[in-house]
């Protein structure tokens, strides 16, 4: 496996992981809301509650994919995986707007912030339905190409999405600890446009060469 490679799959995962991770949600409101009591190590924290349920996920998928893969499981993991992936950037662009202006400091302050931050990284995670069935289609479907590939390709898959994770939760945690906002909303909404493409577009070749990826095995 070359460089090359390792670098496609890294740059994938980060950009994943950044496009997600800039949509308002239960664990960016979570974050937020401990960071303004207990600073800004708490992003840190989360994400550290949050890698562990992916973990999970990750082991599941490929345990999944190296004792039942075949043919036309994986033309169906592509098929699906690339609907989701299309279908999940057409929403993030048609609500970029909407979500760039959502009032997350007022959002976040309205949460019971009772547990630790590592906890919440869990429960927001497991109890996300977005998550669980993002990770059981396209998700699935990027760690199987990747997989493809190689063992290699798939860490660096996971450790870009994880770069993008911790560096968005830590960047919040830290920016709201403050009493500041991250970055102004006409650049979030900027920001969402182009996940909201990338992801759509990388859906519709997901879609349009399903049957190449049985021919890689």
């Amino acid at each position: 496996m070359g460089i090359i490679e390792l670098i496609k799959a890294l740059v994938l995962g980060f950009t994943i992981g950044i496009s997600a991770a800039l949509i308002p949600g239960p664990m960016m409101f979570a974050t937020i809301g401990i960071s303004l009591k207990k600073g800004w190590k708490s992003g840190l924290y989360v994400f550290s509650g949050h890698a562990l349920v992916e973990l999970g996920i990750f082991l599941l998928i490929l345990l999944g994919a190296v004792s039942i893969i075949g043919d036309s499981m994986i033309s169906y993991i592509a098929i699906i995986g690339g609907l989701v992936m299309f279908l999940f950037g057409v929403y993030i662009i048609k609500s970029a707007k909407d979500a760039a202006r959502t009032d997350i400091i007022s959002s976040a302050t309205k949460l019971d912030m009772t547990s630790g931050p590592v906890s919440a990284g869990i429960l927001t995670s497991i109890l996300n339905p977005t998550l669980i069935i993002w990770w059981l289609t396209a998700g699935s479907a990027l760690i199987l190409q990747e997989y493809m590939t190689g063992i290699m390709a798939v860490s660096a898959f996971i450790v870009g999405h994880w770069i993008a994770d911790a560096g968005i939760l830590v960047a919040v945690s830290s920016s709201f600890s403050k009493g500041k906002e991250l970055i102004s909303v006409r650049t979030h909404e900027r920001v969402l446009y182009i996940c909201g493409g990338f992801l759509a577009i990388f859906g519709l070749w997901f879609l349009l060469n399903y049957n190449d990826f049985s021919l890689m095995i």
